[in-house]
């Protein structure tokens, strides 16, 4: 026998078996929507986005001593949740487990690769993890100017883990959000799992750390408004992603919820200025990009289930709670900075429970509104509310044994940026370092001056 009949006779009985893994593969292929696909990536881009958008809105609203740290923030979450989210947050989400919690069999990304249901799983991972990324980035906005940024990155590594990813398997992982008071509790693209379960956290870890030095006691102006209105209006394109791309396909209730994101902020932005112009007689630009989220966190657990008509109702409606609260915390002892539970909280609350009332099954619901869907939503939201609230105070004391958790007075009142990171956001000339190192050693050391020393 010669070698090529040889070659001949093992080609002839591997050809089955190639034949066979083939047609797997193309079956693999085929359970893939193209279309889908191509709108989640689009949409996973678009979120992750939005933590740019977040960290120049946030930015913008501290004073110009704290800006890089603000900013870094959000970043950070990139990188500290991004990587948690890789190794454990995904698989405790939406792995095979208990109703509350997932197991291990997407642990260090096993099991995640290319083949998927509509979509290929490592998207599904992407896209998920870019939620778990913005949801810890919101927590800074209340505790801006004082947490340490050591300890703030190890809370949002633990929190994502502890706290993010059972939340998201209660509600969109198959746990035990999908059976209450006979209901299935609604949140299409993030209501609960991510604003009202960052802002509970944020107000709990603002309440421990306590209020900055100088609240109440001097103004506190924001430093760069304009970066604030861009952080909005990036917020606001990259939430077309969030809410669209919850659809998980390019079809019409992405449509849905793209209008709906489109129209809800546009009615609160309104219905904001107005309130802002007959209490003020100003219509003023933090008002108007606050109005912006306010409009968008409250339409989330809605924008693929209600028509567009009840999403403009929605952005009316959410306007009220969301302004009031913000403006009482103004005038009260409350050191919510930047107003995460006013704006993320109150308006998550007030969009899961009147997505209660107006879901509809010709816009996209499996069921329309009424009183039994309304309890439903609320008892999610009070089940959110604890174990947010638990789980954050738990977290924070718990790394308080091991780090102090607030900066020091001095550093605080000197400002984050050149103390703790050794750079400023604004400076003149060569870039040098502006503030006064006469009174810190820190600041003289970083500076390379003596002490005693003038900028």
């Amino acid at each position: 026998m010669t070698w090529v009949t040889e070659w001949e006779e093992v080609m002839r009985k591997l050809f089955p078996l190639l034949v066979l893994l083939a047609g797997n593969l193309a079956f693999a292929q085929d359970s893939l929507d193209p279309a889908a696909t191509a709108w989640l990536l689009m949409s996973t881009a678009m979120v992750l986005f939005m933590v740019v958008g977040l960290a120049f809105f946030y930015g913008g609203l501290v004073r110009r001593k704290n800006a890089l740290n603000t900013m870094m923030m959000s970043f950070v979450a990139f990188g500290i949740v991004g990587l948690g989210w890789a190794v454990i947050g995904y698989s405790l989400a939406y792995a095979d487990g208990s109703s509350f919690l997932g197991g291990l069999s997407y642990f260090m990304l096993n099991n995640v690769g290319l083949g998927g249901d509509g979509v290929p799983k490592v998207l599904d991972f992407a896209f998920q993890g870019a939620f778990a990324i913005i949801t810890a980035a919101l927590i800074s906005g209340a505790i801006v100017e004082r947490m340490r940024f050591g300890a703030y990155m190890l809370f949002i590594a633990l929190w994502s883990v502890v706290v993010y990813a059972p939340m998201a398997k209660w509600v969109w992982g198959g746990g035990f959000f999908e059976n209450l008071l006979g209901n299935s509790a609604i949140d299409f693209a993030g209501g609960t799992v991510v604003h009202i379960n960052a802002a509970v956290s944020a107000l709990v870890l603002a309440l421990i750390l306590g209020k900055r030095k100088d609240f109440g006691s001097k103004a506190m102006l924001p430093h760069q408004v304009p970066f604030t209105l861009l952080g909005a209006g990036m917020l606001w394109f990259g939430w077309f992603g969030f809410n669209g791309g919850s659809a998980y396909a390019a079809n019409s209730i992405a449509a849905l919820a793209l209008t709906n994101t489109l129209l809800a902020p546009a009615a609160t932005l309104v219905v904001w200025a107005i309130i802002d112009k007959i209490r003020n007689d100003h219509f003023t630009a933090v008002g108007l990009a606050t109005a912006v989220v306010v409009g968008l966190v409250a339409i989330t657990p809605a924008a693929g289930v209600v028509s567009p008509l009840s999403a403009i109702v929605i952005g009316i409606i959410a306007t009220f709670p969301c302004y009031a609260i913000i403006t009482w915390r103004a005038s009260s002892g409350l050191d919510d900075s930047l107003d995460v539970f006013g704006a993320h909280g109150i308006g998550g609350i007030t969009g899961a429970l009147l997505t209660g009332l107006l879901v509809s099954s010709a816009w996209g619901g499996e069921v329309n509104g009424g009183i039994s869907q309304f309890l439903t939503q609320l008892v999610a939201v009070i089940i959110a509310i604890l174990y947010s609230a638990a789980g954050t105070f738990v977290i924070a004391r718990v790394i308080g044994l091991f780090t102090p958790l607030r900066a020091e007075d001095g550093i605080e009142a000197q400002g984050l940026d050149v103390l703790l990171h050794g750079e400023e956001a604004y400076s003149d000339g060569e870039g040098a370092l502006l503030i006064p190192v006469s009174s810190s050693s820190m600041a003289a050391k970083i500076a390379g001056r003596p002490l005693g020393s003038k900028a």
